[in-house]
C-alpha cells in the first residue's frame, strides 16, 4: 500500500559541507528595505538541494519562495549568508508564464538560449528539434507564440530552460494559469523530463497536492520572516497521481500546518 513519511520532521538547520550539492544557500537573510519596520524577507535560511533532487517549496504569500529561487539563479544578492552553486553552470529559471518572445517562433525561442550559450551554429537547429522531441513538441519550430496554447507554451519555456545546459531547474508556480487537465498532464511531464535529464528542481508552488505529487521532498516555510520550519520526506509507492489517496492524505496534514503558518502571520 502506498504510504508517505507520517510526521513532518523539524527541518535541521544545520549544513553539511562535505556533501554534494546542486545549490546551497547558508544562513541567508534578505532585506529589501532597510527603513521599513517590517521583519526581514528572509532570516538565517539554510537549504541543500542535492544533485538530481526534487525539492518543493510551499509558504504563505510573502514569506520568501521566490526571493530564494531568485537568488539561487543569482537575479539578487543575499543581505547576508552565502549562496552556492557547485560548477559553472548556471540555473535555468521558469515562470507562471512563459516569457516567451512574441516575435520569434517556438524553436527561435530555443534557439536563442543556445545561442547565448555559446552552442556551434551548425547544430543548433538539430539540438532544437531534440528538445521540442523532449516536451512532445514535434513539428513546432516554426509556430508562432500566438499559435501555442497556454500548455504548449510552457512546454516551449521547458525546453528553453533545458537548452541553457543547467544543472538545477527553479520553477516559480509554472503551472498555476493551467485548467486542471493541462496541468496535470505537464506534472507527468516533468516527471519524466526530470528522471531523464537527471537535473535537480526546486518547485515553488501555493499547490499543496501539487508539492506532493511532484516532489521528493517539501519544505515548508514560516511567514515572515521566512525560514525553514518543517520538511516532508515523500514515500508514496508507485507513480503517483493527484488525486491518489495517499496524496490527498498528506496533503490535508501539510496543510493544517500551512494554515498555521498563515494564521501566526495573520497576528502581526
Amino acid at each position: 500500500m502506498s504510504s508517505a513519511t507520517a510526521e513532518p520532521q523539524a527541518y535541521a538547520d544545520g549544513v553539511d559541507l562535505s556533501a554534494p550539492f546542486a545549490a546551497r544557500l547558508t544562513r541567508v537573510s534578505k532585506v529589501f528595505d532597510h527603513s521599513s519596520p517590517l521583519p526581514p524577507v528572509l532570516e538565517e535560511v539554510s537549504l541543500t538541494v542535492a544533485p538530481g533532487e526534487f525539492v518543493s517549496l510551499l509558504g504563505a504569500s510573502g514569506c520568501g519562495k521566490s526571493t530564494i529561487l531568485n537568488l539561487i539563479a543569482g537575479l539578487d544578492q543575499p543581505t547576508s549568508g552565502l549562496v552556492e552553486l557547485p560548477e559553472a553552470r548556471k540555473p535555468a529559471l521558469m515562470f507562471q508564464e512563459s516569457a516567451l518572445l512574441p516575435w520569434l517562433s517556438a524553436g527561435r525561442n530555443i534557439d536563442l538560449a543556445l545561442r547565448l550559450r555559446g552552442f556551434p551554429r551548425a547544430d543548433r537547429r538539430t539540438e532544437v528539434e531534440r528538445l521540442l522531441d523532449l516536451v512532445h513538441l514535434n513539428g513546432t519550430y516554426d509556430k508562432k507564440v500566438h499559435e501555442l496554447s497556454g500548455g504548449m507554451r510552457q512546454r516551449v519555456a521547458l525546453a528553453r530552460a533545458l537548452a541553457q545546459d543547467t544543472s538545477i531547474l527553479l520553477m516559480d508556480e509554472p503551472f498555476a494559469a493551467l485548467d486542471a487537465i493541462t496541468r496535470d498532464v505537464l506534472h507527468e511531464e516533468l516527471i519524466r523530463i526530470w528522471h531523464e535529464e537527471q537535473i535537480a528542481v526546486v518547485f515553488v508552488t501555493h499547490n499543496v497536492r501539487e508539492a506532493v505529487r511532484l516532489g521528493q521532498r517539501v519544505l515548508l516555510m514560516s511567514s515572515r520572516p521566512g525560514r525553514m520550519v518543517r520538511q516532508w520526506q515523500i514515500e508514496i509507492e508507485g507513480p503517483r497521481r493527484i488525486e491518489s489517496p495517499a496524496v490527498a492524505e498528506l496533503s490535508v496534514e501539510i496543510t493544517d500546518d500551512l494554515r498555521r503558518e498563515i494564521r501566526r502571520h495573520g497576528r502581526h
